[in-house]
């Protein structure tokens, strides 16, 4: 998308200009998330990997959750993570 905009060929005193328009590719998994069976105390994480880097959201059922002590969420690149701390028997 930052590839989009006005180009121009100049030879002499003559130009050609032409726009280009770049439409984006939505992300897709390329790696899922996979089950994990852990320990109740123990912490736990989740990842998956997109095709490029975009904005997530995590839910457990329709709860999005936010950042605090107990989910910390990182997204290094196309890898995207959810770290769940104390992990309880109703955590999953």
């Amino acid at each position: 998308e930052s590839d989009a905009g006005d180009y121009t060929c100049v030879c002499g005193d003559k130009q050609s200009t032409a726009s280009l328009t770049v439409h984006a590719l939505p992300a897709v998994f390329k790696e899922e998330l996979k089950n994990e069976e852990v320990q109740e105390g123990a912490s736990v994480a989740l990842r998956c990997e997109l095709t490029k880097a975009a904005p997530v959201q995590w839910k457990i059922g329709s709860k999005v959750l936010t950042a605090s002590d107990k989910y910390q969420m990182r997204q290094p690149g196309t890898t995207v993570e959810l770290v769940i701390h104390d992990l309880e028997v109703k955590d999953a």
